[in-house]
């Protein structure tokens, strides 16, 4: 191979005499037009035949006094950039010429007036196709074909203005083809606008990354060898898809361009234009396109376009005529996530890498941005700052789908029987320990489903479902993200799946909490199928019950009315937790709990508070209810507030009360 410079150089020649025979074979054009002029000709005749050949018949290698200079430079390798373009868009050697004609007058623009003068009109001081046909050997009607290369990749432009035939319209070599033929490479202009290069991440390919590439490249060497491929990449996280794409880009040694679904013109001409540009860009450089999203536009754009391209997607694109290869990406393991935060956090930090590698899923640019920023952050430690970082994190795409639930409720604000409060403590257990039972001790290789962890809180209303909720997220340190049915169920078939499904996709190991409040709503029993909407009905609840066992996060169910379940439900949560109307006794410790230790009270009685009978939700509607009303005499918290609110409430809830009770508890009777 040549050096740069050395290839720079004899491009330049073979420039430089192309234009030169090409002036030549102008001049003579003109001293036909004028043959009283012919002795101005100084320069010999040029030999009448191609001044480009066809691969097969270029000479071999010899000096420049035995054989023309186009033809020397042609046989070197790598050839010049006009021999290259003919090569890759297989010109024939009249497209050749006339594509040599248009480039000549672009890199002297003086040969304008030589067309004019040969054409005979010196209004026309541009080529044509006409004046090819006089210049040239064997002229051909192909070059001015649409579906010949230099009319469909704009190697040449046509300006045809009313009415001007084809063969006496205008012709000029595109910007792209002159700079190309000039030895320097770039992106067009008009592509530059949509597309954007990732930032490259090659700092380590994690195995995980290295193994989808080596099954990728052999299926597509395995479909044809040195075959540029359409491939398909399935899988909910995008980050590691990219990264996925990049390396594969380095190993075939091209440059990878990103072009979201959202720029691409919905006008077919438009597209057509744009798939035409990017073709012709994969032609002249070592390029691939990296496409994300889905839609009709889309798939038309990979089916009408040539060079590799990756489409970053959840379901395989329809890309008549061409070959689509499908990989599934699932991201890096827990272990090489865990090998990262290692690397990349402090030895201060370095202590929480298994808990963050265990609680996010996170792709590696990620991880190493976030472990960064951590490192010179202020405030906390490393490993506190990496943690609300990677919560942060979490809340991307989270927050349109679902509320985020904010509370600072811990283990002491609950008050549960002692079975009740162990078996919530051992479903927070198992998801701090998940990673050593389904990695460590290889649980989780027997079955790829039913590895998530979800629960059912069953109660009446009031009794601390959704608080038992939060009081797990924030022992975990995780976000808790309630449901939002409004959101969630449409009247159009289907609908209401396809909005689950971005729930649970964009929740999938992100390290959130999923809180269904009222599940009955969605997860409801099956029923016979009488007519259309029962059958749908039906559908919807299969997709739930598999899309549930598939979820790898925590899910948790709350419901007034169990029964109502469907019993396939509870075969497949983790656990099932009744929460009780509280007693007498746990009533008297929601009492002393409902009230803040900054809040000022007088005289409250926790122990004949709990005799009323209200549940918890209840007890801190009251408590609350009872602070305003003292504010509002600027007077401390005191048990005639307390019994107001409990009347208040107990009107409410239309809960039949004796006036006597509340007496007796006011005097303390």
């Amino acid at each position: 191979m040549t050096d740069l410079a050395s290839w720079d150089q004899r491009n330049e020649d073979y420039l430089a005499a192309s234009v030169a025979r090409t002036r030549l074979l102008l001049e003579q054009a003109v001293a036909r037009q004028r043959p009283a002029e012919r002795q101005v000709i100084t320069s010999p005749e040029p030999p009448r035949r191609w001044l480009f050949r066809t691969p097969d018949e270029r000479p071999a290698l010899a000096t420049a006094s035995e054989v023309p200079v186009p033809e020397v430079e042609a046989a070197v390798e790598p050839p010049p950039a006009l021999v290259l373009l003919g090569d890759r868009f297989s010109l024939t050697p009249f497209e050749r010429n006339v594509l040599l004609l248009c480039v000549a007058i672009e890199l002297q623009p003086g040969l304008a007036a030589l067309c004019g003068d040969a054409q005979g009109d010196p209004r026309l001081s541009y080529p044509t196709f006409a004046l090819a046909f006089t210049l040239f050997d064997d002229p051909t009607w192909e070059p001015l074909l649409p579906d010949r290369p230099l009319r469909r990749y704009q190697l040449v432009e046509v300006h045809q203005p009313q009415p001007t035939v084809l063969t006496a319209a205008a012709l000029r070599a595109g910007e792209r083809t002159v700079a190309f033929a000039k030895g320097i490479s770039y992106l067009d202009d008009r592509l530059a606008l949509l597309l954007t290069r990732p930032p490259d991440e090659s700092d380590g390919e994690p195995g995980s990354v290295v193994a989808v590439v080596d099954r990728m490249l052999a299926e597509v060497n395995a479909v044809r060898p040195g075959y540029e491929p359409v491939v398909a990449l399935l899988g909910a996280e995008s980050t590691s898809k990219l990264l996925v794409a990049q390396a594969a880009c380095r190993r075939l040694e091209l440059t990878l361009y990103q072009l979201p679904s959202a720029l691409l013109p919905a006008d077919p001409g438009e597209l057509e234009l744009l798939a035409r540009r990017w073709e012709r860009e994969s032609m002249l450089s070592p390029v691939a396109l990296y496409l994300t999203g889905a839609g009709p536009a889309l798939d038309r754009l990979v089916a009408r376009t040539s060079g590799t391209v990756f489409v970053d997607t959840h379901d395989v694109p329809s890309a008549p005529g061409r070959t689509v290869v499908v990989s599934e990406v699932v991201g890096p393991s827990t272990a090489e996530q865990e090998a990262v935060w290692c690397t990349e956090l402090d030895t201060e930090g370095q202590a929480a890498a298994p808990g963050l590698a265990n609680q996010f899923h996170l792709p590696t640019p990620t991880i190493r941005r976030i472990a960064q920023t951590a490192r010179r952050g202020v405030g906390g430690s490393v490993a506190d700052r990496a943690w609300s970082m990677c919560l942060a994190e979490t809340r991307r795409g989270m927050d349109a789908l679902a509320e985020r639930v904010e509370s600072s409720a811990g283990w002491d604000d609950i008050v549960l029987p002692d079975r009740e409060l162990r078996l919530l403590r051992t479903l927070a257990d198992q998801v701090a320990q998940r990673r050593q039972v389904y990695e460590t001790w290889g649980f989780g290789a027997k079955s790829s489903r039913g590895l998530g962890i979800n629960a059912l809180f069953t109660g009446p209303p009031g009794c601390g479902k959704t608080m038992m909720a939060a009081v797990i997220a924030n022992h975990l340190r995780l976000s808790l993200y309630c449901i939002d049915l409004s959101k969630i169920v449409d009247k159009y078939i289907g609908e209401t799946e396809k909005n689950l499904a971005r729930v649970f996709d964009q929740a999938e190991h992100r390290g959130v909490v999923l809180f269904f409040d009222e599940c009955d709503a969605l997860f409801g029993k099956r029923t016979e199928v009488r007519d259309s909407h029962d059958r749908y009905a039906n559908i919807e609840s299969s997709y739930l019950l598999q899309r549930l066992e598939a979820f790898g996060g925590l899910a948790i169910l709350a419901t007034n009315m169990k029964s109502a379940l469907d019993p396939a439900f509870i075969r497949r949560l983790r656990c099932v937790v009744d929460f009780p109307s509280p007693g007498p006794r746990e009533r008297t410790q929601i009492w002393r709990r409902a009230f803040p230790a900054e809040a000022e009270t007088d005289g409250i009685d926790a122990e004949r508070l709990g005799r009323l009978n209200f549940t918890g939700g209840n007890i801190v509607t009251i408590a609350v209810n009872a602070a305003f009303l003292a504010a509002a005499q600027g007077v401390p918290i005191g048990m005639p507030h307390v019994l107001d609110a409990a009347r208040t409430e107990a009107h409410k809830l239309e809960r039949p009360f004796s006036e006597r009770d509340f007496e007796l508890l006011a005097v303390g009777g």
